[in-house]
């Protein structure tokens, strides 16, 4: 395309990013939904490999966006592509050399790429890994309400690591949204001591020998998850794409030695790369579907090694699905599992982890009523259950508010 012309700017609560963020918590009920009842009822119970295979997953959507931007849009798949490295090119070039050569005249950093790269996958897929195990040891009320409590500690480390200032209503608004998840969780417990809001494992039964141990290993891998929030927001995102552009200062990257990684910081603002080949800005959400397909690719080619272990010390022996009805909905589960991470990935940039983590707990009101509605489970439909969702549904509509008077 010719140098200089620039598409419009997308932003922050338009139609392109609230339409993702619909389809982002639909395709977690989906994904929640198909895996319950392929482990549950299908019999399938094979969670790492699920696991597996649900992130390496997660590189098929940046091809297909290549594709329909090609068909769709005047833009090449190749200028795409190079536009997609330029920018990654650019953003992890170190604030020493501002004046860097565009990409193709000079070296792509792939040492800080594949370090990048390491960090997110690692950050996403350890609080996965300790999830699978706390589910074997503590009741899945406990693991789900601990895990929920990602967006209170979203905040808190946004706050903590941007040096920004305590927010009230911010605040208050998170701490209504966790109280709501966790009014939901142990509110929609029956009699029997059955949940009807499990988590994506819902089939494990956990063992009576460690609760505590299980209850620490969801904590823990609460933190972490909202710790990669803030990590993506602060050193992934680009600052200068249309879906990230912000005044909000608790977004602001932070400089020098308080750096996640010392060598990954942002570039010059006013050193744009421009060349006959280059968009800029980059159509919305496709850096971040690169990056998302980055870890899937990431995934696939090294997470596999655990299987043959767990595999010879019997902890989930191998086993492929018998049937098609199964092969059908585990790769519904992929695909749904693909959406909700390549959007969420999108809305981190977007709106920042604060309102991303606890828009994301409406998926437990949509969770709720698909088992209320769908599931039979109209007996979990309590006074504290649904005073939760209504909880959650006010907190998001604050910090919705919120973000759209500050722009």
């Amino acid at each position: 395309m010719p140098a200089g012309h620039h598409q419009p700017i997308v932003r922050l609560g338009g139609t392109p990013a609230v339409a993702l963020f619909v389809v982002s918590l639909f395709a977690f009920v989906t994904e929640t939904q198909l895996s319950q009842y392929v482990q549950a009822d299908l019999g399938f119970r094979q969670p790492y490999l699920i696991f597996y295979i649900v992130h390496s997953s997660f590189a098929v959507l940046f091809p297909l966006h290549l594709l329909y931007l090609h068909i769709f849009s005047q833009y090449s798949v190749s200028s795409l592509w190079t536009s997609v490295l330029s920018a990654v090119h650019k953003h992890l070039t170190p604030k020493a050399d501002p004046d860097v050569a565009p990409y193709g005249h000079s070296r792509f950093p792939m040492r800080r790429f594949l370090r990048l790269l390491a960090l997110m996958t690692t950050a996403l897929t350890l609080p996965g890994v300790l999830w699978f195990i706390a589910v074997t040891l503590a009741p899945v009320t406990d693991v789900t309400a601990l895990w929920n409590t990602n967006a209170f500690f979203a905040y808190v480390f946004t706050v903590m690591l941007s040096g920004g200032k305590w927010d009230k209503r911010r605040l208050l608004a998170v701490t209504i949204a966790t109280t709501g998840a966790l009014a939901v969780v142990y509110g929609g417990v029956t009699a029997d001591g059955n949940n009807s809001d499990t988590v994506t494992d819902s089939s494990v039964a956990p063992s009576r020998a460690g609760p505590f141990v299980g209850d620490l290993l969801t904590l823990a891998a609460s933190m972490i998850y909202a710790a990669y929030q803030v990590f993506y927001k602060m050193h992934a995102a680009l600052p200068d794409d249309p879906e990230v552009q912000t005044t909000d200062a608790l977004y602001s990257p932070i400089s020098g030695e308080e750096s996640f990684v010392d060598d990954i910081e942002h570039s010059h603002p006013s050193s744009l790369l421009i060349d006959d080949s280059i968009i800029h800005p980059l159509p919305f959400g496709l850096y971040p579907n690169f990056l998302t397909f980055a870890i899937g690719i990431c995934t696939m080619l090294v997470l596999w090694l655990p299987l043959p272990f767990l595999d010879a010390l019997d902890i989930e022996p191998f086993e492929l699905p018998r049937t098609g009805t199964t092969y059908g909905v585990i790769a519904g589960i992929a695909l749904s599992g693909a959406l909700f991470n390549a959007g969420f990935m999108v809305l981190l940039g977007a709106w920042g982890p604060i309102v991303t983590s606890v828009g994301s707990l409406l998926t437990i009101v949509l969770v709720f009523l698909s088992d209320a509605i769908f599931g039979g489970a109209v007996e979990a439909v309590t006074v504290c259950s649904v005073l939760g969702c209504g909880a959650i549904v006010a907190a998001f509509a604050i910090l919705a508010y919120d973000l759209t008077k500050s722009r």
